[in-house]
C-alpha cells in the first residue's frame, strides 16, 4: 500500500508529522508492505537564504513582533517537537532556501534512501542549526546518508531534479494540497497536518482493509497545524 507525504525541511510541523507517523507505522503488523514516497514542496521559494540571522530574527522581523513575543508564538511548535521526541533549536536555526535541498533528497529517492534523507536534513535545519542551502553542508549531510559526493554536486546543478521537485509541486496544486505536511494513503485519505500517532494508526488500518478493493478519490479525513507555502506555521 502506498503512502505519500509531501514537506519542505523548513517545515517545524513536517518534522513532528514524520516522527508521528513513523510512531504508527513502527506498531502497524504490515509494516513492510507499505510503500512510503517522500515528495517535495518547497515553503517560500523566493525566500533569500540569510545565514547570519535566525529564524526568531527573521520571524520577528517579518511580522513586526519583538523577540519576546515571537518565542512565545513559537512556544507551541516547541511543546508539539517535545511531544514527538524532537528538541527545536530556533535560536540557532538558519534562514535558508530549501530548493537545493530538495534536489538532494530526489536524488536520494532514486537510491531509495529519501527517508534517510528527510531525517538527516530536518536534523540540520530545526536542531543542529545548519544552512541546508550550503553547498558544503548538503555534501556532509548527503555523504552521511551514504551518497557519493560527486554526485550530490551534480544532483544540485541538475535541471533533472530540478523538474523533478516542479513536478511534485504541481502535482499538490492539482490535489488541492496547500500546506504541509500532507499525507496521502492508499491514493485516497488525506492527512493534513502533524497529527498524533493514533490518527495515523486509525488511518493506516482503515486503508488497509480498503486496499485490496483499489478505491480511489482523496478524502482529508485530518486537519491540523502546517506551514503554508508563504512560509507561515500555526
Amino acid at each position: 500500500m502506498k503512502v505519500d507525504i509531501w514537506s519542505d525541511i523548513r517545515c517545524p510541523f513536517c518534522y513532528v508529522g514524520k516522527k508521528n507517523f513513523e510512531k504508527a507505522l513502527e506498531q502497524f503488523p504490515d509494516k513492510e508492505k507499505i510503500e512510503v514516497t517522500w515528495h517535495s514542496f518547497q515553503l517560500d521559494p523566493h525566500l533569500k537564504t540569510q545565514p547570519d540571522i535566525s529564524s526568531l530574527e527573521y520571524f520577528s522581523e517579518a511580522k513586526g513582533v519583538s523577540a519576546a513575543q515571537a518565542k512565545e508564538m513559537y512556544e507551541h511548535v516547541y511543546k508539539a517537537g517535545k511531544a514527538a521526541g524532537i528538541d527545536f533549536n530556533f535560536d540557532h536555526q538558519k534562514v535558508a532556501n530549501s530548493y537545493r535541498a530538495h534536489l538532494l533528497l530526489q536524488l536520494a529517492a532514486t537510491k531509495n534512501l529519501a527517508n534517510e534523507a528527510e531525517e538527516a536534513l530536518f536534523k540540520a535545519q530545526l536542531v543542529d542549526g545548519k544552512n541546508i542551502d550550503d553547498e558544503a553542508t548538503l555534501i556532509e549531510i548527503g555523504k552521511s546518508v551514504s551518497l557519493e559526493e560527486n554526485e550530490i554536486r551534480e544532483a544540485l546543478l541538475s535541471d533533472d531534479f530540478g523538474m523533478e521537485v516542479t513536478r511534485d509541486m504541481m502535482l499538490a496544486q492539482q490535489m488541492g494540497i496547500s500546506g504541509v505536511p500532507f499525507f496521502v494513503i492508499n491514493d485516497k485519505y488525506g492527512v493534513s497536518g502533524a497529527q498524533p500517532p493514533t490518527a495515523f494508526t486509525e488511518v493506516l488500518e482503515n486503508s488497509w482493509k480498503e486496499f485490496s478493493a483499489g478505491d480511489k478519490g482523496l478524502q482529508i479525513i485530518y486537519g491540523g497545524e502546517s506551514c503554508d507555502i508563504d512560509g507561515n506555521c500555526d
